[in-house]
């Protein structure tokens, strides 16, 4: 047979490191305290704030449609082409001065113009220097006479001839050079001028971009400006809060309750009850009757 016996504690410690700091931490909060006031936006803020916007809109109403022509211009090509048809003018009327002689392939010298009357005139010398030479010497309209004519005008004409050949064969090759030359010219231009007006439109594109950026800098900068009116208290007060939340949690108080129970056997029990009755009978400070007497009274 056994019982049982149950017993309770109630404990309470108090931490407090930094009482010695008190004084210092109070100063501290006090100044945090007085601070909450200021954490909104300052008058200097607030201008410069208004100012970055009302600069912000100012270049937008400038810049921006600056930039948008120059953008439509590029994308259209930037008058890269606008001469193309002053190249092709010129290079027709290259064509018109240059035939028939450039396609002429006929090159008798009798159909230069200018070459018979040439021709003529060559003849005509030689034989006049011939047949004075025989009728000089009484000779004149002998067979010497005609024979040595007829070799002089030879050997006075074929040089003549022969170097008029040449030049119309060169005249119309260097005219249909010229032509080749020309076209091929012109076809660099005009393709130099393609390539400028491509990429005068692919600069068009970026500078799209630009001429939205300056479409948008206004309300962009209205958007940061808000958006630091905002940002500076809340800045502000999150630097307080690093300062003040971290003293407001030292030290502390702590208080609880124990509860303990406790079971004894049957003989431990007994040997309790003996030595208490033991005392109450037989021990010190009287006698066994007179202990007994005080059970009742």
């Amino acid at each position: 047979m056994g019982g049982t016996s149950e017993t309770k504690q109630t404990q309470s410690s108090t931490t407090n490191p930094w009482e010695p700091a008190q004084p210092m931490l109070k100063g501290i909060l006090g100044q945090l305290d007085s601070n909450l006031s200021n954490t909104g936006v300052t008058g200097a803020e607030s201008g410069a704030l208004t100012s970055l916007v009302n600069n912000a809109n100012t270049a937008t109403s400038q810049y921006a449609p600056q930039i948008e022509g120059y953008a439509k211009t590029l994308l259209s090509g930037g008058g890269a082409t606008d001469q193309a048809g002053a190249v092709d003018q010129n290079y027709k009327r290259f064509v018109d001065q240059t035939n028939p002689l450039a396609s002429n392939t006929n090159y008798d010298p009798y159909n230069t113009p200018g070459f018979k009357d040439a021709l003529s005139t060559t003849i005509a010398d030689i034989t006049n220097q011939t047949n004075g030479q025989f009728a000089a010497a009484g000779r004149d309209f002998s067979g010497a006479n005609s024979q040595t004519l007829g070799r002089g005008i030879m050997q006075g004409v074929s040089p003549t001839i022969a170097a008029q050949y040449n030049a119309n064969r060169d005249a119309q090759q260097g005219a249909a050079r010229g032509l080749y030359d020309a076209g091929n010219n012109s076809a660099g231009i005009l393709s130099g001028m393609n390539q400028n007006k491509l990429s005068n439109q692919g600069q068009g594109i970026a500078a799209t971009g630009a001429a939205t950026e300056a479409a948008n800098y206004g309300a962009n900068a209205t958007l940061q400006a808000e958006a630091a009116r905002r940002g500076i208290p809340v800045q502000a007060l999150g630097l307080l809060a690093q300062i003040g939340i971290p003293i407001a949690g030292l030290g502390g108080q702590s208080s609880g309750t124990s509860t303990g129970t406790q079971t004894d056997s049957g003989m431990r029990q007994f040997q309790q009850f003996g030595s208490g009755f033991s005392g109450l009978f037989g021990g010190p400070g009287g006698g066994s009757a007179g202990n007994f007497m005080k059970l009742f009274g």
